[in-house]
């Protein structure tokens, strides 16, 4: 039997990686053809019609030169199949015939992280106790007639509604405690969830009552938060779960789990506002609509969106929390348009959501409606022009759009940000060298002819608008700033000799928080000094959650990419590699 307590040794993984053909693990699963020395595909990862994905054979590596998705099979298997780290290794091992063994751990940290892994699970488990429980209560509950009706009357069929596991939470304040015969220990795993709620004199009742429960999945199915809908119009409409050990809103969407499972291929998906829009929609066909969960857009978000898809299609309200709704996707979507990528704004006249709009107009029609939705730059300019307080025919009111248009320019990068100041220009009769001037932004795309006085500027230093590998490991030590003592004595100061920006901010960072005492506020400060601020806005603009288990799994995996990627550039003159880094993971393991 395999030891499921202690870190997994990196000799085993070393060994396994070894072993490991990485062609055939993603030939499994992407069809893969040779070229030349490598092999190519469409990337899984993203949206794309011209192969650039490509599989290196040689160095066990994938590398997708459209969207920047690379890594090992054991990277492979986390992004494409949803997998843990620790669950991709097992996976990748029971391929191979392999067993996978642990470290010892003395009798203390086994029981800690076994109690751990189990709690977990166990939670997995009782989520899944409770869809069950829900479902049955749609069925079989004398007070579920209502509920019937009310998702009848939505026009929701009995495949429709098992597709989505809805279910029904009927009135009461201990039914599922009763339902389940929940004893203490599932009690406190029911608050763990956010299923029950604990009051002040430690007395529990339910959440969800009197309500329509929407599962929301995970990427690999399970049922982690759920969704609950009253019957009727009182207020709040929607109940969500609250963040939990196994649920953080700000990196799941309602609907993408089952709209993967359709293995349909889309050009675009619809994010909508509610459960209910979500599965109305795929009741009449259209199966590439997700929700947030009570949450407003993230850029994780829309990372998980352009891994499917090139082209996002936002579907709001008229209302002003409508619009306000869709200036902050606008402001998360700049930094990310990019080569195929767009974005698209759809207004709903007052008082209608997609789910009434499809079934007033019909499918064909609500279609029409998502194709004719506003673009990204028409919606920015649109927005903007009615914010004057001056017509764009008096000198003032360009002045105001320029002003009002510089924030929105700055975010966006390359060629799009260019793009975005030659309509502006268009606008406001001035050339796009001399509003780039103006408004600060240097895109790379404007010529103007030099004279001696700016000849011989430098050019402005480029800087990431996505969080690049350096960065996400940025953001984890924000986070957990001991875990800089990790990293070896020289490995900060040869990222500093990097020519590369964002590896002089994680060799900064690191140096920061060794040299004073490993404190927040020391990385903070020195990126301020050092110019790094717009990193910082950009790491900022995503909130991990507060929790030991998933920072770790993603140091360790931020860690492996990033042993890979010195090794392929061969990045620094200390000569950190695979070997080295792979020492690192070692080191946070026992931490």
């Amino acid at each position: 039997m395999v030891n499921q307590t202690g870190s997994i040794p990196r000799s085993f993984i070393e060994n396994l990686l070894a072993r490991a053909d990485l062609v055939q693990v993603i030939n499994q699963r992407v069809p893969l053809k040779k070229a030349g020395a490598t092999y190519k595909a469409c990337c899984p990862f993203h949206d794309e019609k011209t192969p650039s994905f490509n599989v290196n054979p040689q160095k066990q590596f994938y590398h997708c030169f459209g969207c920047g998705a690379s890594g090992d099979a054991i990277k492979f298997l986390m992004e494409y199949d949803g997998l843990s780290f620790i669950e991709a290794v097992e996976s990748l091992a029971a391929q191979y015939g392999m067993e996978v063994p642990r470290e010892k751990l003395s009798p203390k940290q086994q029981a800690q992280q076994q109690a751990k892994q189990e709690k977990q699970r166990d939670l997995y488990d009782v989520m899944h106790l409770v869809a069950k429980f829900y479902r049955h209560q749609l069925r079989d509950h004398p007070q579920s007639e209502q509920a019937k009706t009310y998702l009848k009357n939505r026009g929701l069929s009995p495949e429709i509604a098992k597709t989505y596991v809805i279910g029904f939470a009927p009135a009461g304040w201990d039914t599922l405690v009763k339902g389940l015969q929940a004893d203490a220990q599932m009690q406190q795993q029911l608050v763990d969830t956010g299923m029950l709620v604990r009051k002040d004199d430690g007395k529990l009742y339910d959440r969800f009552r009197q309500r329509i429960m929407f599962p929301i999945r995970d990427g690999r199915g399970r049922v982690v938060a759920f969704g609950g809908r009253v019957l009727g119009d009182e207020l709040p409409k929607y109940l969500n779960s609250p963040e939990t050990p196994i649920f953080h809103k700000s990196y799941a969407l309602y609907g993408l789990y089952e709209m993967r499972q359709t293995r349909e291929k889309f050009d675009h998906i619809l994010v909508v506002e509610g459960y209910m829009d979500v599965v109305a929609l795929a009741q009449f066909g259209l199966r590439n609509a997700v929700a947030t969960l009570g949450t407003a857009t993230t850029i994780d978000h829309l990372h998980m969106l352009f891994r499917q898809v090139n082209e996002i299609v936002f579907c709001f309200d008229g209302d002003k929390a409508g619009t306000k709704a869709a200036w902050k996707a606008l402001e998360l979507a700049l930094p990310l348009m990019e080569k195929e990528r767009s974005v698209k704004f759809l207004f709903l006249p007052q008082g209608e959501d997609p789910d009434s709009m499809v079934r007033k107009e019909g499918l064909q029609n609500f279609q029409a409606r998502v194709r004719g939705a506003l673009t990204l730059s028409d919606f920015l300019f649109q927005g903007l022009q009615g914010r004057l307080s001056f017509p764009l025919s008096r000198i003032e009111g360009r002045q105001q759009l320029v002003s009002l248009a510089q924030a929105y320019i700055q975010l966006a990068q390359g060629l799009y940000q260019y793009l975005l100041v030659e309509r502006l220009s268009e606008l406001v009769g001035l050339p796009a060298w001399r509003l780039e001037k103006q408004m600060n932004v240097r895109s790379g795309f404007a010529g103007f002819k030099k004279t001696p006085s700016n000849a011989s500027q430098k050019t402005d230093v480029k800087i990431n608008r996505v969080v690049t590998l350096p960065l996400k490991l940025v953001r984890i030590l924000l986070k957990r700033p001991y875990w800089a003592e990790f990293f070896p004595e020289n490995f900060a100061q040869d990222l500093l000799k990097s020519q590369q920006r964002d590896y002089q901010v994680l060799g900064g960072v690191i140096a920061a928080l060794s040299r004073q005492g490993f404190l927040h506020e020391a990385a903070v400060e020195w990126l301020h000094q050092k110019g790094f601020a717009a990193e910082l806005q950009l790491i900022q603009q995503s909130e991990l959650p507060d929790d030991d288990a998933f920072l770790k799994a993603e140091f360790d995996v931020a860690i492996v990419a990033l042993a890979a990627a010195l090794d392929e550039a061969k990045l620094g003159q200390a000569g950190w590699n695979l070997t080295e880094m792979i020492r690192l993971q070692d080191l946070a393991g026992e931490k």
